[in-house]
């Protein structure tokens, strides 16, 4: 082998092997909490809009939404399959993200969507706050995750029983849920 051909050969060695060894590196977990958000932006005729954050804990996801625009009293507030809002209605969101096909009931039900979040009440302003650990959605890999998905806000109240939804009318505001910045 002539120093050309060696060279090269060392050349090729030395700009593939750090990809190779990052490729075979066990991912670290992080150090800090997993958190994701959706910013929730309003459907065809709808004001509503706001925010959700969704951060690990020990015993579960903390899920936080501050929402504005909406009618005074509760609505219902689930998360969707498919991290698309992008229809005029939000029906492009699909259905209540269900991956262990149970019936749909409230956040505290044993056996639910694992997107039935409930409702979310505005007050007298339109304004509406929520904070609540869920035990049944996950940000990591798994079956359960919700990244990628989407959250919506519906018009009327979710009643918790009706199948498969909860009777809670139009979407007023959808946005997808995507990783943020751990801090």
């Amino acid at each position: 082998m002539n120093s050309f051909q060696a060279s090269f050969v060392a050349l090729i060695f030395l700009v593939v092997s750090p990809f190779t060894a990052r490729a075979q590196t066990p991912a670290e977990k992080p150090s800090a909490p997993l958190k994701a958000v959706a910013v929730l932006h309003p459907t065809a005729g709808s004001k509503v809009s706001g925010t959700v954050t969704f951060t690990e804990e020990a015993d579960g996801v903390r899920v936080r939404a501050e929402i504005t625009g909406l009618t005074p009293g509760n609505h219902g507030f689930h998360i969707h399959e498919f991290g698309d809002c992008s229809a005029a209605d939000a029906s492009s969101a699909g259905a209540h993200f269900n991956p262990t096909n149970n019936p749909h009931a409230g956040p505290d039900a044993a056996e639910r969507h694992v997107g039935d979040m409930g409702n979310v009440e505005a007050d007298a302003s339109g304004k509406a706050t929520l904070e609540y650990v869920d035990h049944q959605i996950s940000l990591t890999n798994d079956q359960r995750s919700v990244i990628g998905r989407s959250v919506v806000v519906h018009a009327k109240a979710d009643d918790l029983k009706s199948q498969p939804s909860g009777d809670s009318g139009a979407r007023v505001a959808c946005g997808v849920i995507g990783r943020a910045k751990s801090q």
